[in-house]
């Protein structure tokens, strides 16, 4: 079973960058579908990105598109959420989630696909 920690979170003023992490336990990392998620208080958990296992596919928020980029890296067992241009809205608490498939080009947007989540990482923009 695929165990998950986000690391990259912190306070940044609008307009900054920050880089997510989520490093994965196991040696089939390749085997899973990855998605990040994102919860603020008095909201529903939203999707803000997704990729397949080899890269091939992924898959945007509207709110996120042309502002964040995920990416992976087998060889570490790690998933990237490169987040440029931050705003206010983006404050939340991030989740990376896994989802085992036997599927090389498919990223999955829905949270009900996936199975594995981290404890999640906080992220702070201030105006």
């Amino acid at each position: 079973q695929v165990q998950l920690v986000e690391s990259g979170g912190g306070l940044v003023q609008a307009g900054g960058s920050l880089r997510l992490s989520c490093a994965a336990s196991g040696p089939t990392f390749a085997f899973y579908a990855m998605g990040w998620f994102r919860q603020s208080p008095g909201k529903e958990r939203e999707f803000v990105a997704a990729i397949s296992r080899y890269g091939s596919s992924t898959s945007y928020a509207d709110s996120v598109k042309g502002r964040f980029t995920i990416s992976r890296d087998n060889a570490k067992n790690t998933v990237y959420l490169r987040m440029n241009s931050l705003k206010p809205e983006d404050t939340a608490v991030y989740y990376c989630a896994a989802k085992w498939t036997q599927t090389y080009g498919t990223s999955y947007g829905s949270s009900d696909a996936y199975n594995h989540w981290g404890q999640g990482t906080q992220v702070t923009v201030s105006s």
